[in-house]
């Protein structure tokens, strides 16, 4: 077959074009794995080769397994663009009883946050491991042994406990399904209330804290509170029949009030007046309290006891004009313009009076002198 010049030429640069782009794909340096290191209690079931997974996706495998005392150290090796949380816990993970079982990654990474790099370890604290069934197997075979007639049930008391619960029990099928069914609302309204309930131990804990600062008044407070507990509790009869006394007091006085209630409240409504009367006059009672102290004050010293009189100061430079004085008098209780028709009868009224005559010189006008002041004060001795 004869194939055309510029045909082959194109081959050939087809198949080394090819041959370029396998060896690039061959040869082109990878990165590397990443290669950490995972601590287990015990690694049943998982052998070198075993998976590594994310979700249940197999990202790696198990590359070595190292007994090293009471714990398993594994070497887990997965792709490096594979991304773990630093964090990140490891579970062994069988999907069936008789299926073999793989390591299991997680969380899954979420895009922030450091990730798992070559070397980096996974302690114990964050890995996991399934129960055996031997293990199972073997707990409910010392369970039954420690309940056996060897263990508990020995002298029969197991027996005799499941007896008697049944008898208890017997017919209260209902009441133990109440009780139950109690129990769940009451759990149900904790849960709901949690945020409430929590509130309250955070402020119960402020509280104490608040307390235990202050512990010395605390005490103190205690103290005192302990004294008075003890002199109440010595007086206690005084005080019990101080309480009943009160309470027989109190019964007379309810039948009081309401045997008069018809006078109380006269009295009340009489009372109501009065205090009318002395807030409208509060003005005038004002003024007799800051003058009564000095009137009552003069009264005393313008008092003789010798002659039993009111002493005054009588000014005899100037003539005393009774019509005058009396005229002043009704002038101050007279209209507002000062002037009364009647002082001038009163001066002819006056004026026509006969004259008194003077008292010799040397002489003395007698006469029975009252020393009780019309009864105000007590009788002289």
């Amino acid at each position: 077959m004869n194939i055309p010049v510029k045909v082959r030429k194109r081959l050939a640069l087809f198949t080394a074009l090819s041959l370029l782009a396998a060896l690039t794909y061959v040869l082109w340096p990878r990165p590397e794995p990443v290669r950490v290191t995972a601590y287990f209690p015990r690694t049943v079931g998982i052998y070198p080769g075993s998976d590594v997974r994310v979700l249940g996706v197999r990202i790696g495998e198990v590359k070595e397994i190292t007994p090293e005392g009471g714990r398993v150290r594994v070497e887990l090796e997965y792709e490096a663009d594979r991304k773990v949380p630093a964090d990140a816990q490891a579970a062994v993970i069988n999907s069936s009883v008789v299926s073999d079982r793989y390591v299991q990654l997680l969380p899954v990474y979420r895009g922030d946050g450091p990730v798992l790099r070559t070397g980096d370890e996974i302690p114990e604290s964050r890995t996991a491991v399934p129960v055996e069934l031997d293990r199972v197997f073997d707990s409910l075979h010392t369970t039954a042994e420690a309940l056996g007639p060897e263990g508990a049930n020995k002298d029969g008391s197991l027996s005799r406990l499941l007896g008697v619960s049944a008898e208890n029990l017997d017919g209260q099928g209902k009441n133990l399904h109440q009780t139950v069914e109690d129990l769940s609302k009451a759990v149900t309204t904790l849960s709901d209330g949690r945020t409430d309930l929590f509130g309250t131990i955070r402020n119960l804990q402020v509280f104490t804290a608040a307390l235990a600062a202050d512990d010395k008044s605390v005490r103190s407070f205690n103290s005192s509170l302990a004294q008075v507990a003890d002199q109440l509790a010595g007086e206690r009869k005084d005080l019990a029949a101080a309480l009943k006394n009160l309470g027989t007091a109190l019964g007379d006085v309810s039948a009081f009030v309401k045997k008069n209630k018809k006078s109380l409240t006269s009295n009340v409504e009489g009372l109501s007046k009065v205090t009318k009367v002395l807030v409208t006059q509060r003005a005038a009672l004002e003024e007799l309290l800051e003058v009564a102290p000095t009137g009552m004050s003069n009264l005393n010293n313008a008092y003789n006891p010798a002659a039993g009189t009111l002493d005054t100061r009588n000014n005899a430079d100037q003539a005393q004009d009774p019509a005058s004085l009396l005229c002043s008098v009704l002038r101050t209780t007279g209209d507002e313009g000062g002037k009364n028709p009647d002082c001038a009868e009163l001066r002819e009224l006056f004026d026509s009076l006969p004259q008194v005559p003077e008292a010799p010189q040397g002489t003395a006008v007698t006469g029975t002198v009252d020393r009780t002041l019309g009864g105000i004060l007590g009788a002289s001795a």
